[in-house]
């Protein structure tokens, strides 16, 4: 057997609900470390939910996803400030309802060799801004646009 190459991940990913709670999905977009090709792109809508749940369910489906394509490296891109800050361990998260989300993401990051998060402007996150939109204009899962 040949050596597998080692697979990178770049997890753009974005929730929301319109109104809070509400109506709401999560988008996520995986590309290549390498060379920015897309992996994986997906909407998926969450019924009545609240944003911050649906930042964590589009990280919960991004860490999930990056792991089914084999990737061992992966580094998340959010517009969720709270999200970043409590995966780093900057804030705590003291809502109850997050809690088992924070503790599940968690865990699927340590599946990983090697982890990242950081936050970005709503601007470098358009593409999962729009698959999170679809799905909730659609009300329903918009699955593996890319393939």
């Amino acid at each position: 057997m040949g050596t597998r190459k080692r697979i990178g991940v770049r997890i753009y990913i974005d929730g929301g609900a319109r109104g809070n709670p509400g109506p709401a999905a999560a988008g996520i977009v995986i590309r290549s470390a390498d060379d920015q090709t897309v992996l994986h792109e997906a909407g998926l809508f969450l019924g009545e939910t609240t944003n911050n749940v649906a930042e964590y369910s589009a990280l919960l489906a991004g860490l999930r996803a990056a792991r089914r394509l084999g990737a061992v490296e992966a580094e998340v891109f959010s517009d969720s400030e709270l999200l970043v800050r409590q995966m780093t361990g900057e804030y705590r998260v003291r809502n109850e309802g997050l809690q088992p989300l924070h503790a599940e993401a968690q865990g699927l990051t340590r599946a990983f060799e090697r982890f990242g998060i950081r936050h970005v402007r709503r601007d470098d996150n358009k593409d999962a801004d729009r698959l999170a939109n679809l799905a909730m204009n659609r009300k329903a899962n918009v699955e593996d646009a890319a393939e």
